[in-house]
């Protein structure tokens, strides 16, 4: 017999049973922020208190057991930290990682910097509040200045639905074994995803240093990672068969009585390996002569300067999606001789295991980022096939491609249902619409 449910009068609860009450979240909860964590302390990777940031949380799913930094309780005293104790969900407060709504359960006391807080449960269980937390979107309390960050009054005032705390404590058992069934699939799911990607990295590998017509001679490139290529092949720099162009450097300015036209820009955002994304397209005012000096040409190779190391020298044929369009500074465009290297080749090229060596090689780096130049993308050797096998290869790959893009996308989609899934359980569960 299915239970009563009354009205919550809270538009995101809903209905709720009728034994169940509705509190607001300063009833159950004190707010502990974060101290700021002056760089000479970091890098500790032992101590008596872990000091956990926003990147922590993030890459820590459910429960927090560990993290980068490590301080000593002489420190914590002598800094004046707050002790965030066991129990205490942990969450990012200020910019794009309070809007990316990561939380985590820390399994022991912690600390946190000054970017994340702690919510202490009082008279609720701990595992209960973290369910209940993934429901919550932290960017209601946003204080709508222009960096976001919470407004710890506006989360103190919101309400939540609260059963006894025994039924707390059955909630959380419950989704900790379906949710643990999930993640137990998600994660070999996943797996399949990063094996299917390696195989296809393999795959154009293989094709643009070996070639695709079978067993044949091979002669040292010179070049350790590129190694053995086919005999009748030869290696090349990229400035020999290809030019390169910078964009538009943002930000500028121009007297009142210029002349101006509005275009669209490819930002490193819109280039991604192997596709231009263009659901976020900006815009720019430009001279009619910068328009013509920076618009982009189909065929051009869009290569990104870098940022994280997974951005670095990605790149990806433009083939004319938007006309005009524009490109910024940390955008590259290379225009190849297509009569001995083809576009597609050097994007194949610049995807595969000698592309992202040599770019990574080659870098200017600092705390997990990196840039490469003008100057270093036309000093890329690469090994040259002869036009006609450039086709054939181009070819090969992009057949073989697609059947591994699908098999990606097949389980992709099956992640997003999964997670959609496991979203819309956690919230029935919480709010009591489906009873455990």
């Amino acid at each position: 017999m299915a239970r009563k449910m009354k009205d919550s009068g809270i538009e995101w609860i809903g209905e709720i049973p009728e034994g169940w009450e509705i509190h607001r979240i300063k009833t159950h909860f004190s707010i502990i922020s974060g101290s700021g964590f002056k760089p000479e302390l970091q890098g500790q990777s032992t101590g008596d208190f872990p000091v956990c940031k926003a990147s922590d949380i993030s890459s820590s799913g459910h429960y927090l057991h560990t993290s980068a930094n490590y301080i000593s309780s002489d420190i914590v005293k002598s800094q004046h930290f707050s002790i965030i104790p066991k129990g205490s969900i942990l969450f990012a407060k200020i910019g794009e990682a309070m809007r990316k709504n990561n939380r985590s359960l820390c399994s022991l006391d912690c600390c946190v910097d000054n970017n994340c807080q702690g919510l202490v449960p009082k008279n609720i269980s701990s595992e209960f509040s973290y369910y209940l937390f993934t429901c919550i979107d932290m960017t209601w309390f946003d204080n709508a200045g222009t960096i976001p960050c919470i407004n710890n009054q506006k989360l103190y005032d919101c309400r939540i639905p609260f059963p006894s705390y025994d039924e707390q404590l059955l909630i959380a058992n419950h989704l900790n074994i379906q949710c643990d069934k999930i993640n137990e699939m998600l994660f070999h799911i996943r797996a399949s995803i990063e094996e299917y990607k390696k195989l296809k990295q393999a795959v154009i590998t293989q094709a643009v240093t070996k070639g695709v017509r079978g067993k044949r001679e091979m002669k040292d490139s010179g070049v350790e990672w590129i190694g053995k290529i086919p005999k009748e092949w030869r290696k090349t720099q990229l400035r020999h068969c290809a030019t390169i162009k910078s964009g538009i450097t943002l930000g500028k300015s121009y007297s009142k009585d210029t002349v101006l036209i509005e275009r669209p820009y490819l930002r490193v955002a819109n280039v991604q390996g192997g596709y231009v994304d263009l659901n976020d397209l900006a815009t720019i005012q430009v001279t009619p002569d910068e328009d013509l000096k920076y618009r982009l040409h189909s065929g051009d190779v869009l290569m990104t300067e870098g940022g994280d190391r997974d951005k670095l020298g990605r790149g990806c044929v433009w083939h004319g999606e938007i006309e005009p369009c524009l490109h910024q500074n940390h955008v590259f465009a290379v225009q190849t001789n297509e009569t001995i290297l083809l576009p597609e080749f050097l994007e194949y090229l610049t995807a595969s295991d000698v592309g992202r060596s040599y770019f990574d090689v080659t870098a200017i780096k600092t705390t997990n980022l990196a840039c490469t130049s003008s100057s270093k993308v036309l000093a890329f050797t690469i090994p040259l096939p002869p036009i006609e096998e450039q086709i054939e290869i181009v070819n090969f790959i992009k057949k073989r491609s697609l059947k591994l893009n699908k098999l990606i996308m097949k389980k992709e989609l099956l992640v997003q249902e999964l997670e959609s899934y496991k979203k819309s359980l956690i919230y029935e569960v919480v709010t009591g619409k489906r009873e455990v």
